[in-house]
């Protein structure tokens, strides 16, 4: 999630010059707000079951 909201962010807010760190925060956390207000889901596809499936090795294997 951190990576999608972080490629969203590059495209909408850093896409141009910014001439100052005070002028990055404010337009990141102008950004952040609307963002936040959005409140946009993101829609998985690829489930746990999936994934269970497809990367058995990487699960470990707990009996009871």
């Amino acid at each position: 999630m951190a990576e999608i909201e972080l490629s969203v962010l590059a495209n909408q807010c850093l896409d141009r010059r910014i001439p100052d760190k005070q002028s990055l925060q404010r337009e990141v956390e102008a950004w952040e707000q609307k963002r936040n207000l959005d409140s946009r889901i993101i829609n998985w596809q690829f489930t746990t079951a999936d994934a269970r499936i497809k990367l058995k090795r990487l699960y470990p294997s707990i009996q009871s």
